[in-house]
């Protein structure tokens, strides 16, 4: 097929030829995938500027993604791929390989930096969710740095750099320039930007941006940063959401409601917080179902969004379903339930639900949300578990809702009455909540109920 850019396509891909270290900001749907490879194209056989080409990206989109998107065109199908995945014996056989670009996914990064060793042998790197590397402290990123002055030239991608706010952009852009822009640590960084919100001692716990601050990183990034958003250059489809709300048995709800003033009582003290997450994330389980026991085994609660899976798939009437889970027993017991429903593991599963062979396909969000082209297969996604991560809902929803979709893009979401379900909502529609929030949010559910069970304010029952 013919490559003939949008205007914006093209900007970019010179903006990535025209800059050493480009980071480029661009919603999904938007096309970065070609826009970089035509990039790399150019800088491999039309000026010869670099030789060997290292793409770090998230495992299913190195599986499928990149090679797929290098197939479709005619002006890409020269590019050699090899894709560094696999057991060491595998990995160490494809770094082996004659190719133009390495494909990596980034669990292997401090494997791959270590394996080069001294004989680094890429000259170009681009990080596809650059978003990613934001822990200065994780392995990926201090991995990657050790190399960067080996690197010639270095791309960043990603959709949503600052999901969870500015704090976070420092080790996305120090990989890019060194440090150069946003200063050389990250204690640097927030000394001269933010200023401490929430604090407990020396534990801060979220950062507030100083007056004029924004405005200021936007200025000193501006020059190897491009941002776009889709709505300023596509016609995407219209995306409806849609909340289906399910109410849970009343002996499943009390056991729930022992369980969220647990909570509560936990978030008063003032050193938080496994015994107040451990609890979370079980009352979130019990809101989807089912639950794991101390010895690792699961109980099932309650089957309510399993019925409201069945019902939604009923009303589909034939149209395939994407289906975002949050645990492991969630998508054994939907495997169980629907008839046709597949798991997305491989890459045959992803051309399987494009060519509109699976009915109802099941992911995680987190091993879904980046890269991979589902356009194709359907319309509808159905949110069975909720998530709280704003990046990874934004992200898996564009998996459907994005350049190539025909039809209107339909969103539904899956929700437990009086659950932590209805807490993610407002996060998932764009509005800022605290850990704070969520804690009053919590204790006035508590409140609630004990007015309910006929409590007073004082927590004590009338004789």
């Amino acid at each position: 097929m013919q490559y003939r850019p949008h205007n914006y396509q093209k900007y970019a891909t010179d903006f990535i030829l025209n800059h050493t270290s480009a980071g480029l900001l661009l919603a999904m749907g938007l096309g970065k995938t070609v826009i970089t490879l035509t990039a790399i194209g150019e800088l491999l056989y039309d000026t010869f500027e670099i030789s060997r080409v290292l793409i770090i990206a998230p495992k299913r989109v190195v599986e499928s993604t990149w090679e797929q998107e290098a197939q479709k065109w005619d002006h890409l199908k020269h590019l050699r791929f090899s894709r560094v995945i696999g057991t060491v014996k595998q990995r160490r056989a494809a770094l082996k390989a004659p190719a133009d670009i390495y494909l990596v996914n980034r669990e292997n990064v401090k494997w791959i930096v270590e394996e080069c060793g001294n004989s680094w042998p890429f000259d170009m790197v681009v990080i596809d969710e650059l978003s990613s590397f934001r822990n200065p402290a994780s392995q990926r990123f201090r991995s990657l740095r050790r190399v960067l002055p080996r690197i010639t030239r270095i791309v960043g991608l990603t959709g949503t750099p600052t999901p969870k706010g500015l704090i976070n952009l420092w080790a996305q852009l120090y990989l890019l320039d060194r440090g150069e822009r946003l200063g050389r640590t990250l204690g640097g960084y927030r000394e001269q930007y933010f200023k401490p919100g929430r604090r407990n001692g020396y534990v801060v716990y979220d950062w507030i941006l100083r007056p004029g601050a924004q405005q200021a990183i936007y200025d000193k990034i501006s020059d190897i940063c491009v941002s776009m958003k889709a709505e300023d250059w596509l016609e995407l489809p219209k995306r409806i959401n849609v909340v289906r709300s399910v109410q849970l048995p009343e002996e499943v709800m009390e056991e729930y409601h022992e369980m969220e003033k647990q909570q509560a009582l936990l978030g008063e003290q003032t050193v938080i917080a496994n015994g107040a997450a451990d609890l979370g994330n079980k009352l979130q389980q019990f809101a989807n179902g089912a639950v794991y026991a101390d010895d690792g085994s699961v109980r099932a609660v309650h089957d309510e969004k399993l019925k409201e899976l069945e019902e939604l798939v009923e009303e589909a009437n034939g149209q395939p379903v994407l289906v975002f889970y949050a645990y492991k027993h969630d998508a054994a017991r939907i495997l169980t339930r629907l008839e046709g429903a597949k798991l997305l593991e491989t890459d045959d599963d992803v051309k399987a639900w494009n060519r509109g062979d699976i009915p109802v396909l099941l992911t995680h969000p987190a091993s879904a949300g980046h890269g991979l082209n589902l356009q194709q297969g359907g319309h509808i996604v159905i949110w069975f578990g909720m998530t709280r991560d704003l990046e990874l809902y934004q992200q898996g929803n564009c998996r459907l809702d994005r350049q190539g979709q025909k039809e209107n893009v339909i969103v539904y979401h899956i929700i437990a009455e009086c659950t932590r379900d209805e807490d993610c909502l407002p996060v998932l529609e764009g509005r800022e909540v605290t850990q704070r929030d969520l804690m009053e949010a919590l204790k006035a559910r508590v409140k609630r109920y004990e007015r309910r069970d006929g409590y007073d304010e004082n927590n004590e029952k009338p004789n």
